[in-house]
């Protein structure tokens, strides 16, 4: 039996940048409301309501066409897509279809991913402009732990993006990766605030071993999706292996207990009984606004990590990495700004921050307001003028981040690198003492003096200069055989 996989990603970005709706004037800052108190006629979708498209929506997504190398359709016409779910009000979403003469927003599109030991092209089938829908809160916390339902209309309306890729991914990593990239550059188009909840979601159509392709729901991050795939693929292999056969179905990510559960049967094109929308006539999208949004593209990240790694002086991988968020990246450049030295900023926000961040579980947005450029600059400060040795640095980044607390603080409780000659010859005096063999060790291996040096690091917590401390072992290895 083959366990080839073969996954989609549907991916649903929601343009936060937007002040309101998608088809009307109710405010887009949803979050945080009473339930069932942003909405009007219209994104309830009351009769005699009538929709009228955002015009920022429009130009939001003419950039996202042109930044994934899509050719976007001459016009815009919506359908209605039919489904009797609780969270869709008007029990019909509307949004575009490829098919009877219906045409997406964009089409034919790529993102280049990177692997490390390989690269790929995703190929994006299409980008439909539509509205999201309203929330179904589960008062038990998810579907197995609640008796009922509620349903919260707030976020019916809010402008969505819907990205489509062909099934070019064999793995989770890569839909892992590319969903990464993606909201990179939603970020870098000011599209899209990925940190908020729910403003980025993907649903996955995976099969596996040429079984059916099953849908995976409500996956909130690139790491959660990641986590959904890689279980799902293991359930449907567990399923083949045994014997069993696998149903053509939609199932929901369960982020708590960390698998998919079955929701419903999957439904097919047919179901949806899409219709051009007879309240949204069709719109005519000028050469002219797409070449006045081209030129007004940002930096994206591509470009943005090859000018880092040339103008910083920080490497490829480095760039690559700090880029994957914009907030971030735009850290490093205000921090470098304030306090120079690219590289080692670069690498205590890729080699350590982002480690903690992600041990911690902490908000990026938070991390960062912790390791503010003003910290990270007196950290900086504090291992150039030697008061603080790169294993100090290390501790003293960890607990800026998970204490909140300020540099000045730390070395006022006199965390700082102990560089006199006279103490740290006394705690090598005592290494030596209670590590004879070890001191023969050294004498005949010069690489066995790392032992040596580690001893002394741990009896001062860190706080030895490591060169100075180096330096005294050699010679003190030296006076002995001379002696």
């Amino acid at each position: 039996m083959s366990d080839r996989v073969i996954i989609g990603l549907e991916v649903h970005a929601q343009i936060t940048s937007l002040k309101t709706k998608l088809f009307c004037s109710c405010s887009s800052d949803y979050r945080g409301r009473k339930p069932n108190t942003n909405v009007c006629p219209t994104c309830l979708g009351l009769p005699g309501s009538l929709p009228v498209l955002n015009r920022a929506a429009l130009e939001k997504a003419i950039a996202l066409a042109l930044a994934l190398n899509c050719r976007i359709s001459e016009k815009l016409i919506f359908v209605r897509k039919h489904y009797f779910y609780p969270d869709l009000p008007k029990n019909y979403q509307i949004s575009q279809y490829d098919r009877y003469g219906l045409i997406p927003f964009a089409v034919s599109g790529s993102i280049a991913i990177d692997m490390g030991n390989y690269s790929k092209v995703v190929r994006i089938r299409r980008i439909n402009i539509e509205e999201d829908t309203g929330r179904i809160v589960y008062p038990g916390g998810s579907p197995l732990g609640s008796t009922y339902s509620l349903v919260d209309y707030n976020r019916a309306g809010i402008a969505l993006l819907e990205i489509v890729t062909e099934p070019d991914f064999s793995n989770s990593r890569e839909a892992r990766v590319f969903l990464e990239k993606l909201g990179s550059i939603l970020e870098h188009l000011d599209i899209t605030d990925t940190s908020l909840e729910g403003a980025l979601r993907a649903d996955a159509n995976i099969s596996v071993a040429g079984g059916p392709r099953v849908e995976i729901k409500n996956i909130g991050s690139p790491r959660e999706l990641e986590k959904a795939l890689n279980y799902e693929i293991a359930r449907q292999l567990n399923i083949l292996k045994s014997g069993g056969t696998l149903e053509r179905e939609t199932r929901h990510w369960i982020k708590e207990k960390g698998i998919t559960v079955p929701s419903r049967a999957k439904e097919l094109e047919g179901d949806y009984r899409y219709f051009p929308d007879p309240d949204l006539p069709p719109i005519s999208i000028p050469p002219d606004l797409i070449e006045s949004i081209k030129r007004r593209l940002p930096e994206l990240p591509d470009l943005r990590a090859r000018r880092l790694a040339e103008e910083y002086g920080i490497g490829s991988y480095m760039a690559s990495v700090l880029v994957l968020n914009k907030r971030l990246c735009d850290h490093f450049e205000n921090t470098v700004r304030l306090c120079g030295n690219p590289k080692l900023v670069s690498s205590i926000l890729v080699n350590e921050f982002l480690r903690w961040v992600d041990e911690l579980d902490l908000d990026l947005g938070e991390g960062l307001r912790r390791l503010n450029s003003k910290r990270l600059c007196r950290i900086v400060d504090y291992l150039e003028k030697g008061l603080i040795s790169v294993k100090l640095l290390k501790e003293y980044v960890r607990r800026v981040i998970v204490e909140n607390t300020d540099p000045e603080k730390i070395v006022e409780s006199g965390m700082t690198t102990l560089s006199s000659a006279e103490d740290i010859e006394k705690i090598v005096e005592e290494v030596f003492k209670e590590y004879p063999k070890a001191v023969e060790d050294a004498r005949r291996d010069p690489k066995a003096v790392n032992f040596l040096v580690g001893q002394v690091m741990k009896k001062t917590r860190g706080r030895a200069d490591p060169k100075l401390t180096n330096a005294i072992i050699l010679r003190r290895l030296q006076e002995h055989e001379s002696g």
